[in-house]
């Protein structure tokens, strides 16, 4: 990150308006005095409308309006010094270069408009982010926390991936989840989910069936809404995970979602096996179950939606999400998140085709005795 920044900061006056001003100032007097100093049968004097059609890249219709004016000054003035501009081959080259100008400062105002509407389109959908999904502490009881969410389609900030976290009764529980289809349209399935979790998570029901509460709510959701030929078809993966403040274990049950990474100091990385249900949605009376697992002080829990190890790169491989974390287990959790997020982008060619959402969760340590919680584990280094 500093080393983004420093490169920022060098070249952030030359990327300035006025600094980027001198080049069409810089093109038109070149021009100029190249074809002052050239026989009159050679005409660099068309070559002059490149200096207004530059500057609506970085200035607008007022700046553009000057450096065309500029530019037709110029052109008057060639036509002057080589032999007046009262001859037809002048007067064509000055109409045709002021159209152009015209033209081209039309253009700057259409553009501006379509960046006013862009900028008016990423406020609301990063108003809409915050209004879904708020953002998640920094620190939550025992847990240190850095999240990190991509939207598939541009100018999103928000698609169909979500999370959300709570306290109860001496714990955190935190929810991941990925409801079917991606970017904006996917945004109701993903407000619906995460109202119901936020409603049924800080009250004691155990994950199981809190787990089925949500499915409920996803059921009723799609019975009263979808037409009967599309009923089946709305559904959502998610992950559910209770970690106590003073025990070194962390509880799940997955509907369907990929299994979190616990990444431990020295590089190791373990997969928990866990026993998932159908995702929600799917069948409402689904039996969900409860998995136990160890999770010390020092330890990140990574959790992801499939969008992530489903990215590709040009030659379509998989992102190894496995093998890319275990380079950074005794990060903190926001190096982690900063880390992936270049990673996975420089993987997938700078643009992912489905919405990416990642969670780290990091034990911070206490003086507590270890405990061992029994539990399948497949270990991966």
């Amino acid at each position: 990150m500093a080393l983004r920044l420093g490169l920022g900061e060098r070249w952030r006056p030359w990327q300035s308006a006025h600094a980027l001003l001198l080049l069409p100032v810089m093109l038109i007097v070149v021009i100029t005095v190249v074809d002052l100093r050239t026989p009159n049968d050679i005409h660099l004097g068309p070559a002059l409308v490149i200096a207004p059609a530059l500057t609506p890249s970085f200035a607008g219709p007022r700046t553009t309006a000057a450096i065309g004016a500029l530019a037709v000054i110029a052109q008057i003035f060639i036509g002057i010094h080589h032999g007046g501009i009262g001859t037809t081959n002048h007067i064509v080259q000055i109409i045709t270069l002021t159209v152009l100008v015209v033209l081209t400062i039309l253009y700057s105002v259409l553009r501006k408009r379509r960046q006013a509407q862009l900028a008016q389109v990423r406020s609301v959908a990063e108003a809409a982010q915050h209004v879904l999904m708020w953002p998640l502490p920094e620190q939550i009881g025992a847990l240190r926390i850095a999240s990190l969410y991509l939207a598939a389609e541009d100018e999103a900030q928000i698609g169909g991936d979500l999370y959300a976290t709570t306290r109860c009764d001496g714990a955190v529980r935190v929810l991941i989840g990925d409801v079917r289809g991606k970017g904006l349209p996917a945004i109701g399935e993903a407000a619906l989910l995460l109202g119901a979790f936020r409603e049924s998570a800080p009250r004691s029901l155990p994950l199981a069936e809190l787990a089925g509460a949500l499915d409920q709510s996803i059921t009723r959701y799609a019975a009263d809404l979808d037409p009967p030929e599309e009923m089946g078809e709305r559904f959502a993966t998610a992950l559910l995970v209770e970690i106590p403040d003073h025990d070194p274990v962390t509880r799940m049950t997955s509907c369907g979602h990929p299994p979190p990474l616990l990444l431990s100091p020295g590089h190791v990385v373990t997969v928990p096996s866990l026993h998932p249900s159908p995702p929600l949605g799917v069948h409402a009376d689904a039996e969900h179950t409860l998995d136990v697992f160890s999770f010390e002080p020092g330890d990140t829990l990574l959790l992801y939606t499939d969008g992530v190890v489903e990215a590709r790169d040009e030659h379509g491989r998989f992102y190894p999400l496995v093998e890319r974390v275990a380079r950074w287990t005794d990060d903190s959790p926001e190096a982690l998140m900063h880390h992936l997020r270049r990673d996975l982008l420089a993987h997938a060619g700078g643009r992912l085709g489905d919405d990416a959402a990642l969670i780290a969760l990091h034990r911070t340590p206490v003086e507590r005795r270890r405990h061992h919680i029994r539990g399948d584990l497949a270990h991966h280094t």
